[in-house]
């Protein structure tokens, strides 16, 4: 039987953007009227964790009411034909609903919660429920949730590195490449390996002949482009 190729995908916002999830920060810099630092920092969880939790709370609430788009369904359809690894920046579910089977959340999941003692320790929320002060881990501390705040280490990337190094065809969907260190991983992808990117906003760090640039949302952009990826399958 026929090896597949392997196909690289980092999705970002914008494709969660059109399933109705808020992108949250604004042309402010707010979040939902908050500094970043007071809702996703370990600063803002040490001053006020009852407000941290219910910012995510909200988020949970608001996610699991949405659904997978036309944009994740036909990285999920692509399946057929290479290896799909999906390297997202988000933290919904949308990917393993839409069907796709090899997902890296670079900065977490919103639907579990995490010890703060011991960040092994993982709990599913059930329904999305909430988390509160005085939901604690077997360990006896107080759960938070299992996202990456601004100030930590984004601990998944070594592993996005290496899957991007082994990519036969990458392809960047709803990203214009600004959020670091995961906007460097379209670097790690070989020579001659060709790159696609599908975003609205063309991003200005990468240029050359390799990059092919789909100036569209990801719905349309992926319908554009889906008869060239699979021929690239061949």
């Amino acid at each position: 039987m026929k090896t597949k190729k392997k196909l690289v995908v980092l999705t970002g916002a914008g494709i969660s953007a059109e399933s109705g999830i808020a992108t949250f920060r604004g042309s402010n810099g707010l979040w939902e009227g908050h500094d970043v630092t007071q809702v996703a920092s370990p600063q803002g969880w040490q001053k006020d964790r009852e407000l941290v939790l219910e910012f995510y709370n909200q988020r949970r609430r608001q996610m699991v009411k949405c659904h997978p788009n036309a944009g994740h369904k036909a990285l999920a359809d692509l399946e057929q034909y290479f290896d799909v690894q999906i390297i997202t920046q988000n933290i919904d579910d949308l990917h393993e609903r839409a069907g796709s089977t090899k997902i890296l959340h670079l900065h977490g999941e919103i639907l579990y919660a995490r010890s703060t003692l011991d960040p092994k320790l993982l709990y599913l929320l059930e329904g999305g429920k909430d988390i509160v002060v005085g939901d604690k881990c077997e360990r006896g501390s107080q759960l938070r949730p299992h996202i990456v705040w601004f100030g930590e280490d984004v601990t998944e990337f070594q592993n996005a590195v290496y899957l991007s190094r082994e990519a036969d065809v990458f392809l960047v969907v709803g990203t214009s490449l600004v959020v670091y260190p995961a906007n460097t991983l379209v670097t790690y992808a070989p020579k001659n390996a060709p790159v696609y990117i599908v975003d609205p906003n063309k991003p200005d760090m990468v240029s050359g002949s390799k990059y092919r640039f789909i100036e569209e949302p990801a719905t349309t952009g992926m319908a554009k482009i889906m008869k060239e990826l699979i021929a690239l399958s061949e």
